[in-house]
């Protein structure tokens, strides 16, 4: 049962001492209206008032504008055609969220997890100490952490949210210490293995002249299968479900009735256009994915779920486990659209009116004014970042897209592996005969107009950055010919047949993909070939990979059995001397067909 509001336990006081009313009837009568009354202002205060959440996901320290077709939303027009329309940046970002604020008595602003890590260079080369400071200059009251927060493991990660110079590379600008987020990082369903408890808080609670809104923040349980071992060694992941349900019986039990979810996990919608509308026909039956079913099984006493992961764009309502609609938000990723939130809060019951919420995705639009702060942020660190972001790496003579690709093979994705392969070929660095390369550790796209002064066509060392930010290791490892095809079935079966993660791989593999089909049978075992030449189950071959996918990650635990591992550069190294070596002014490098991967429908 909820407790009575403060402006009632008031007037029970009053009851039992008041001496002047006569009866005490005539104090029960007096009660609604001193019930009302605004402490110390005699006015009658509203039963409800509106507060405004602000919320968007999947920053990954985008300070600058993201450029090509990962700087764009798609927006769906009156006539059913579609438009690509240029978002995102900081710098835009801030100025949307101040507008969007103004004539808001009551607005709070948070996140749902991964503003940090896979950062382009600006960000990731000073550990994004940068964009933990320009949240700072925009307000960013909570959000909670996500799977590339664990990118440099807990420690990394408490320094985030505390403060503190850097352990090894100390203090970036002279006579400045870096204060940590201003804002609570939660991190409710991870847990030290030591201790059992959180690593950080679970859950806080936003006041506002009497409204309470308690934030629980989650991310998804399987982290430790998307991050290095090493940034999740000594952590425990849980449900969502249960930790989400766990910690909203205690803020109830706190009296805190309004309650928001920020989790990190998210969904499809069906169409990728930001303001499809995902209730149609029926509540929640445009979208798919893992979100959905956590929805359907977080309590009912939590109002609103922030979500994110998935870089997709969509405002829906999922019923809770009592059939209740329940409004469920992404705002795509790298602060290229905000979702504002009306949720509607009752004096009365301290609970959310759910009737009452309305909510719409935004673009952050870059027909705006910037935010002089925010440019002055980004000229202060690129000025740190240039000797090195500017240096030139190679040459392209048009986009070679990897984020953006529309294809499972993408055109970046094949140099990629291609440079990897280059790379650990030679006996002396692993003599490797294949490569893979994950398809989420490719970040961007290689834009061939200028981001800068360089020129057209020239790819920076920044630019490679953003594409390849995390500078993992290679392993170059002993794989059977069997073991290759399992790691290929491994892309559309067992934990990824509902969501494929397709391999990039190096010239000369090629196979076909029968997408008629259902888990491993998807790949036609006999046209795995090798040079022309069917992959021999029983023959061992040389295989290179980044130590994340060498550690099983990304739900390919055959690439962890990989015997006699050699350790070579970095993927980032590899992939600039690679450009180096392949492209020059005269000769640019042309995207590839990305044709190794027949795929069937």
């Amino acid at each position: 049962m909820s407790p009575r509001p403060h402006k009632k336990r008031k007037a029970r006081r009053i009851l039992a001492t008041a001496a002047g009313l006569a009866t005490v009837g005539a104090l029960v009568a007096a009660l609604p209206a001193m019930a009302g009354q605004d402490k110390g202002h005699g006015h009658q205060k509203p039963s409800t008032v509106d507060v405004q959440l602000l919320s968007f996901n999947d920053l990954h320290g985008n300070l600058e504008a993201p450029a090509g077709s990962a700087g764009t939303v798609t927006e769906k027009q009156a006539d059913g055609t579609t438009k690509a329309i240029p978002a995102g940046g900081i710098e835009y970002l801030a100025t949307s969220l101040r507008n969007a604020r103004k004539g808001n008595a009551y607005s709070v602003t948070a996140a749902g997890g991964d503003m940090v890590g896979a950062s382009p260079l600006l960000s990731g080369l000073f550990h994004d100490e940068p964009t933990i400071e320009a949240l700072n200059k925009i307000d960013l009251d909570v959000t909670t952490v996500g799977n590339h927060e664990f990118d440099e493991g807990a420690v990394e990660l408490a320094r985030l949210q505390n403060g503190g110079c850097h352990p090894t590379e100390g203090c970036y600008e002279k006579g400045k210490k870096f204060k940590g987020a201003d804002f609570p990082y939660l991190a409710a369903n991870v847990t030290s293995e030591k201790t059992g408890k959180p690593i950080l808080k679970p859950y806080t609670v936003w006041k506002k002249n009497g409204v309470k809104i308690g934030f629980i923040g989650v991310t998804l349980e399987g982290t430790p299968n998307i991050v290095t071992a090493a940034g999740v060694k000594g952590l425990k992941f849980h449900d969502e479900i249960e930790t989400v349900n766990k910690y909203a019986q205690e803020l109830d039990r706190q009296g805190v009735k309004s309650i928001v979810a920020l989790i990190h996990e998210g969904g499809a919608p069906a169409s990728t256009a930001y303001n499809y509308d995902c209730d149609s026909p029926g509540a929640g039956d445009g979208i798919s994915g893992p979100i959905t079913e956590i929805a359907k099984g977080i309590t009912s006493k939590v109002d609103a779920l922030v979500t994110g992961h998935t870089h997709a764009a969509y405002v829906c309502t999922i019923p809770d486990p009592s059939g209740k609609p329940r409004l469920v938000t992404s705002a795509s990723s790298f602060g290229k659209l905000y979702t504002d939130t009306t949720l509607t809060y009752d004096r009365r019951t301290n609970d959310i009116v759910r009737t009452s919420v309305e909510s719409a995705n935004h673009i952050v639009s870059r027909e705006q004014p910037k935010a002089p702060d925010m440019t002055s942020l980004i000229g202060r660190w690129n000025k740190l970042a240039a000797p090195i972001a500017n240096a030139p790496q190679g040459f392209i003579s048009a986009d070679i897209n990897g984020r953006g690709a529309t294809t499972p093979e993408s055109p970046l994705g094949d140099v990629i592996a291609d440079a990897q392969l280059a790379g650990t070929a030679p006996a002396d660095k692993g003599g490797a005969q294949i490569a893979f390369m994950n398809p989420g550790g490719i970040r961007s796209d290689l834009v061939y107009k200028a981001s800068g002064s360089e020129g057209d066509g020239v790819v920076t060392y920044g630019e490679a950055f953003t594409v390849q930010p995390f500078t993992n290791m290679m392993n170059v490892v002993d794989l059977t010919g069997a073991q290759v095809i399992t790691a290929l079935q491994q892309q559309v079966s067992g934990s990824n047949e509902a969501s494929p993660k397709i391999l990039q791989v190096s010239k000369g593999l090629t196979y076909t993909l029968d997408m008629t089909k259902t888990g491993a049978a998807r790949v036609v075992t006999d046209s795995v070939k090798l040079d022309g030449a069917a992959i021999d189950p029983a023959k061992t071959y040389r295989v290179a990979m980044n130590e994340f996918l060498g550690g099983g990650g990304d739900g390919f635990p055959v690439l962890g059995q990989g015997k006699n591992k050699l350790v070579g550069p970095s993927d980032l190294d590899l992939f600039n001397a690679y450009l180096a070596a392949n492209s020059t002014a005269q000769a640019p490098l042309a995207p590839p067909a990305a044709d190794r991967i027949t795929i069937l429908k």
